[in-house]
């Protein structure tokens, strides 16, 4: 089902992208060195929203940049697609769903429906029903089927229903109130079908102490449910003869699922079945039950309150924002300028916080599940590249690791994302500054670097040999943005969540691609069965059978694949 936006013109063929097309090749020869000297455009090109201040001047980019891409924001009718996901219309047209991620985070009294139906009631009565399983479990009163507390939670899911928890987890294990909410409990994630991940995951653990947690929207997905039974597994044996089964499922299970006979057949019962519904999008369900529930279950609800407190925040100025002020579309016109017009088809992600060390992860998910398409929404194939290459590590690391690239190798833009405060601060006698100034010095140094450079004559002039001045010469002209806030902490984890999650859909309102759908996940996962069934015929069989027979359905190269790894288990 179409939208009212939709629009049957492709973009690249209009005029305001003819115009951005002649600016990018007219700028070719403009350096940000030269850029950078200019005061007012360097205020100019900064925008600030509650706490946070972005700096976008550092971009190969102009007053004129900027005035084109907005005038392609409005020939896209990027703010008409904007209000209709606010809206909850059939924006996901190849599987006819709303989008509407906004709505796990709003105010019970706003008024929103999908196909007439309301649904933030829904919401916060799950909402609801999360906050009381988590106090009775935290405060002792749900207890083991052996009469122990449940300080212990191992989260069990993948994609979607993992990497946008643990990036909240993570980002909050140092801050001081969430810290003191979470004492005394730990919060494992299994994610990975290696059986290397469950045995990380139950290391230490006691299941008489162990809440388990199965987060998959049909109860189906392999890789969860194979983890599924195997930590059901562990837990009836390491309770043994202290409790039935029955009673062992029912106390130290519970699942976040649309699939309730599914999961009450698995033996878990009603009142720990958390839902939500076909609007939310894997990748951008952190704040339905898929996170809230375990981080509920280690921080407490109140602190999941201000992460969806802070969500909430963005997604309004997102909606009600106009363009020139609106942090994350001027992150998403800056991506098309980058990744479209100056061909930069890849896009670098750096926390200057470790607490951030997940959020790489789960933006790449985002973006890459998101944008990666060859077709627009309509089924047109698009004539350029979507989605660029998201990768990213907190700095100071990611300087030691894969900054000879970013300055003198490839060019891939970057974000810097920083803090004013640590959640952790430190500064030993006699050292001139703190660590967390250390860290920043880094932060505010980088940008710079990427953008001026360092030509040949100041490598001379500083007395290098002739030989060595090429290795040292920096180009410059390396676009980035820096975006700080005031403190990492529940509120602006939120913050962050909601500003890369709708970068993400500008950038594909722009490009005319369906951003919340991701066909390209499902082919894999068709073949994977076909060797799966392979290999549950070949495993009983005699090891000096042959199994040609057996995998004569794929190519000869996967056939040979696969005789080697079988043979080696004989």
């Amino acid at each position: 089902m179409s939208t009212s936006s939709s629009s049957s013109t492709p973009i690249w063929t209009t005029n305001e992208w003819s115009a951005l097309k002649t600016h990018a090749e007219g700028l070719k020869s403009t350096h940000l060195r030269d850029l950078m000297k200019d005061a007012e455009r360097c205020s100019r090109m900064t925008a600030e929203f509650d706490g946070m201040f972005l700096d976008y001047s550092r971009q190969r980019a102009t007053k004129e940049t900027m005035d084109l891409l907005t005038n392609l924001a409005e020939k896209a009718n990027l703010k008409g697609k904007i209000n209709d996901m606010f809206a909850g219309k059939h924006i996901n047209i190849t599987e006819d769903r709303a989008v509407l991620h906004t709505a796990l985070r709003d105010s019970i009294t706003t008024n929103i429906t999908i196909d007439g139906q309301t649904v933030i009631q829904d919401v916060h009565q799950v909402l609801d029903r999360i906050h009381t399983f988590a106090n009775k479990v935290r405060k002792g009163e749900h207890l083991g089927a052996t009469g122990k507390p449940l300080t212990d939670v191992i989260s069990i899911g993948i994609g979607g229903s993992y990497l946008g928890v643990e990036y909240v987890y993570e980002a909050l294990r140092k801050d001081s109130v969430a810290a003191a909410h979470a004492e005394g409990r730990r919060l494992r994630f299994l994610a990975n079908v290696d059986p290397i991940d469950v045995s990380r995951a139950i290391e230490g653990l006691n299941p008489e102490t162990t809440l388990v947690l199965i987060i998959s929207k049909t109860f189906t997905t392999a890789e969860t449910m194979l983890n599924a039974r195997t930590i059901r597994d562990w837990l009836l044996k390491g309770m043994q003869g202290k409790a039935t089964d029955e009673a062992i499922v029912a106390q130290h299970m519970a699942a976040v699922s649309t699939a309730i006979p599914l999961v009450t057949k698995f033996g878990i019962l009603p009142d720990n079945i958390f839902g939500f519904w076909d609007w939310v999008g894997g990748r951008y369900s952190v704040t339905s039950a898929v996170g809230i529930t375990p981080l509920s279950l280690h921080y407490g609800y109140d602190i999941c309150k201000e992460f969806l407190h802070g969500a909430h925040s963005v997604d309004r100025h997102f909606a009600n924002a106009p363009i020139n002020e609106n942090l994350p579309i001027l992150l998403g016109l800056l991506g098309v300028w980058n990744a479209t017009f100056l061909g930069f088809g890849s896009r670098a992600l750096l926390p200057y916080s470790q607490a951030l060390l997940r959020l790489p992860a789960h933006i790449q998910q985002v973006s890459m599940e998101s944008n990666g398409k060859r077709v627009t929404a309509e089924g047109e194939v698009v004539p350029f590249e979507t989605g660029p290459v998201e990768f990213g590590e907190p700095g100071t690391n990611g300087q030691h690791s894969f900054y000879q690239l970013l300055h003198q190798g490839r060019i891939v833009p970057a974000d810097f994302i920083g803090f004013c405060q640590s959640q952790t601060e430190m500064h030993l006698p006699n050292e001139p500054v703190s660590n967390h100034d250390e860290l920043m010095s880094n932060f505010f140094a980088q940008p710079d670097a990427l953008a001026v450079g360092k030509t040949a004559e100041e490598v001379a002039a500083e007395g290098t040999k002739a030989n060595i001045i090429p290795h040292k010469v920096f180009e410059g002209n390396r676009p980035s943005t820096s975006l700080l806030l005031p403190k990492l902490n529940a509120y602006t984890t939120g913050q962050l969540l909601a500003l890369y999650e709708h970068r993400t859909a500008v950038e594909g309102f722009i490009w005319g691609v369906a951003s919340f759908d991701q066909w390209g996940v499902e082919l894999g996962k068709v073949l994977a069965k076909n060797v799966r069934n392979a290999l549950q015929t070949c495993r009983p069989l005699p090891a000096h059978e042959d199994i040609s027979k057996h995998t004569s359905t794929f190519n000869p190269s996967t056939a040979s694949l696969l005789k080697r790894y079988l043979h080696s288990k004989k």
